[in-house]
């Protein structure tokens, strides 16, 4: 028996077989991104300013498009970010690595730059409005 035919008759026990039990992990990882990570409770409580400000002014249906697609946007890049850094810190056992720092900080970036791509976003939807609404 060689060992293609041996890894077919083992049993996968990470796999889940049933939906509600992937279902439920996903959960999991969304409750403890939440409680763990301080970045990305504040990048999920920065998400709900400029929608308040869509209700408010009333923006277009192509407005609300690009809104959600940058809150989504920045939220996606903190959970890939937390997940660079949680296998950084598992392969590293937190030891000091210069290529584990470049690896996180690189990560970190991701969510700089889709931030800031969120704020102009959001700069050139609402400045024109606020502007049109106050003066």
């Amino acid at each position: 028996m060689d060992l293609k035919e041996k890894n077919k008759k083992v049993k996968n026990n990470w796999k889940n077989r049933k939906f509600r039990a992937s279902f439920l992990h996903a959960l999991d990882g969304i409750k403890v991104i939440l409680k763990e990570e301080r970045n990305m409770r504040h990048h999920a409580a920065l998400g709900f300013i400029p929608i308040a400000l869509g209700f408010y002014f009333q923006i277009a249906a192509w407005e609300w498009a690009f809104i959600l697609t940058c809150i989504f946007l920045v939220i996606m890049m903190e959970f890939v970010n937390t997940i660079f850094e949680t296998v950084v810190d598992m392969i590293t056992d937190y030891e000091f690595h210069p290529l584990a720092k470049r690896a996180k900080d690189i990560a970190a970036g991701a969510v700089l730059v889709s931030a800031t791509f969120a704020v102009t976003i959001a700069a050139l939807i609402f400045i024109p409005k606020f502007y049109a609404h106050f003066f």
